[in-house]
């Protein structure tokens, strides 16, 4: 049995920029007088090879024998016998260009990368390392990895059975993506055990499948004709993890969800001052769209009908609406690192046909003077219906959401779309005002940043965690999706995502954000003695050596090892 503790260090090696080399990891002195105590691993002994036999051999002879001298960086090392990751390194017919430079630095970032997929084989097929890289949350189709993803598929069509990579096919596939290759396969990433969290997003996603509760929306008809029975969630996380279940590529549109997009445009052209010279902060505590607006003739805020024409007369103003219309679909690309933002006419020409009451409240707006001056304000109106009638899916909104979790920075793409100034002050506004009138009950129960609109859809903001969009048709009295307010209420129900959980007194909720728990066992069964030189090579930079505790015990033929995490 192998035991683990963590120490309070840890926090401090996780939060350190990876560097390639590994060049600040130098490894301490692991000197303690251990009995037969090593680097890592636990090992039969009995099933061992005789490299192994005779360093147990040995390491029992000198139990009583302090370590002489420290033990060199990732040695596997005893009184009286020692293996080295170097050597075995040159048995494996790796090239001294191949290693660090340093004596006592890790081996290459992509030799590590192999022997973690390969698992002790010398040869890699393609589909696992897919399929592990999957499992991290990266997509093949990730815009980061697309030089490591067309060096693969370039370099399968030249190997003799197009399917297995050696240790220097992979490392020349994955070396231009290394960095991040190695935070994902090391669990860096915002959710560390991600298949463990998705699983529990399915089980959310399947109980809110069963309401069959709501209306599908019909006062614009082209909405009407969508079916009740659509319902898809989709989330990607700050680092760009992402996971979608259900009918996530159905294109449906914004509708409402573009008001805090829009919003954000404009305070990222206009900085606030100006934009809220023409448009209020505080929830209405009316309909969505009434013709009401507050005690300086403004407008409440930018996510009611009243709000949301007046801010889209500030986008580009001395443009025409064309070029409006192709400014805000760029902003709306790099948002979602350039998958897919359309267009529906049908869904425009159906609002603008049915839009008397927004007709309505423009010439309201236009009489109290809310305008920026010159404004045309039928020009406006069909601007606004424009831009509720952008499509989006699921997936695609999801990375927009996450790139206002990520402070305006695109997650899968690393491009900074919106200001920092932008981003904060459109989740403040989310967060009060952007569920219609049950804004209150949703900042209560979720206190998580939301949109919703007419479509169906809930944009969903983690802030410094993930963006999630959730779609279902079927709304409620109160316009918001029926399994989409079930699906984001369960969420926080589980995890500690909402703004004013403490794990202190909500000690039953779980935090993705942390990989298991302060105290971890981990258990290895026997491994031979290349199996057990990987496991040194790929985790002895995570772990000190600490003097054993009376529980630890000794047996004639299992190696026990206790370490301290250097970091948490």
């Amino acid at each position: 049995m192998l035991h683990f503790r963590f120490s309070t260090v840890l926090k401090a090696f996780s939060k350190a920029p990876l560097k390639r080399a590994f060049s600040s990891c130098r490894q301490k002195n692991w000197s303690p007088t251990l009995q037969h105590r090593c680097c890592f691993g636990s090992v039969d002994v009995r099933t061992g090879s005789p490299q192994l036999k005779a360093l147990h051999a040995a390491a029992a002879r000198s139990r009583t024998a302090p370590y002489a001298a420290p033990v060199r960086s990732y040695c596997f090392k005893t009184e009286g016998a020692a293996v080295d990751v170097d050597e075995q390194l040159k048995k494996d017919g790796v090239d001294e260009s191949d290693k660090r430079r340093n004596p006592g630095i890790l081996p290459s970032l992509e030799d590590l990368l192999f022997y973690t997929v390969a698992e002790g084989q010398e040869k890699i097929p393609a589909h696992k390392f897919l399929t592990a890289l999957k499992a991290t949350g990266l997509r093949t189709g990730d815009p980061r990895l697309k030089e490591c993803m067309d060096t693969l598929k370039e370099t399968l069509k030249k190997t003799p059975d197009g399917v297995t990579l050696d240790r220097h096919l992979f490392k020349k596939c994955v070396q231009s993506n290394i960095v991040l290759l190695t935070q994902a396969f090391r669990k860096k990433f915002v959710i560390p055990d991600f298949q463990s969290f998705t699983s529990h997003i399915d089980q959310l996603y399947e109980k809110a499948k069963k309401l069959t509760e709501g209306q599908v929306a019909d006062y614009i008809p082209q909405l009407a004709k969508f079916s009740p029975d659509l319902w898809a969630v989709s989330l990607c996380t700050v680092d760009g993890q992402r996971h979608t279940v259900g009918d996530t590529k159905v294109p449906f549109c914004l509708q409402s969800c573009i008001k805090p997009l829009k919003y954000a445009v404009a305070v990222h052209d206009h900085a606030t001052e100006y934009v809220h010279s023409f448009i209020g902060k505080e929830p209405s505590g009316l309909r969505f769209n009434k013709l009401f607006l507050n005690d300086e003739d403004k407008p409440h805020n930018p996510m009611v009908n009243a709000g949301a024409i007046v801010c889209t007369s500030l986008i580009q103003q001395h443009a025409s609406n064309a070029e409006k219309f192709d400014y805000v679909m760029n902003f709306l690309k790099k948002m979602s690192g350039n998958e897919y933002v359309g267009f529906s006419n049908a869904t425009f020409q159906s609002e603008r046909e049915s839009g008397d009451r927004n007709f309505a409240i423009g010439y309201y707006l236009k009489e109290k003077k809310c305008f920026p001056e010159g404004t045309d304000m039928t020009s406006v109106l069909d601007l606004y219906f424009q831009l509720c009638s952008i499509e989006v899916t699921c997936e695609s909104a999801s990375v927009m959401a996450a790139t206002l979790a990520n402070g305006g920075i695109c997650p899968i793409t690393g491009e900074r779309v919106l200001s920092p100034e932008a981003v904060r002050n459109t989740l403040s506004l989310m967060h009060s005002c952007g569920m219609y009138d049950f804004s209150g009950q949703f900042a209560f129960h979720v206190g998580l940043p939301a949109k919703s609109g007419v479509a169906g859809g809930i944009l969903l903001v983690v802030p410094n965690v993930m963006g999630i969009m959730c779609w279902s048709p079927p709304l409620d009295k109160l316009g918001n999706s029926v399994r989409g307010i079930q699906f984001c209420t369960g969420l926080v129900e589980l995890f500690n995502f909402h703004n004013y959980d403490n794990l202190r007194h909500f000690a039953k909720k779980h935090d993705p954000r942390r990989e298991g728990g302060d105290q971890r066992q981990l258990h290895f069964g026997p491994m031979d003695y290349e199996s057990l030189q990987q496991e040194l090579a790929l985790k002895a930079p995570l772990w000190k050596k600490v003097p054993p505790t009376e529980s630890d015990q000794d047996s004639s033929t299992t190696v026990v090892y206790r370490m301290d995490k250097v970091g948490e």
